[in-house]
């Protein structure tokens, strides 16, 4: 089983979210009926822009950490990095 480290993004791309999740598809699910966190809710979290996958939960929860603890500029620089212009990446992880 893969487990996934994400950073979820409002429309805006002003509010960022940043979790774990053994089903990422179903967990963006929540996130779009604000069955997330009070966060994401209150933001409207529902684009997910970027993604890792991990091999074990413990990795992916050590990097959660780490990237929580990073400043938001170099958050924004990772994912520019990866999706330039932070589009939705559901579709492309619903075939994980």
């Amino acid at each position: 089983m893969a487990f996934y480290t994400y950073i979820a993004s409002c429309n805006s791309n002003t509010a960022i979210y940043i979790g774990v999740s053994g089903d990422l598809f179903k967990r963006m699910s929540e996130h779009h009926s604000s069955q997330g966190s009070v966060h994401t809710a209150r933001y409207r979290i529902r684009k997910l822009v970027y993604f890792e996958t991990y091999a074990t939960l413990p990795d992916a929860i050590a990097r959660e950490r780490k990237l929580k603890r990073w400043r938001r500029d170099w958050k924004n620089a990772l994912i520019k990095e990866n999706n330039p212009n932070w589009s939705d990446l559901i579709m492309e992880a619903s075939f994980l």
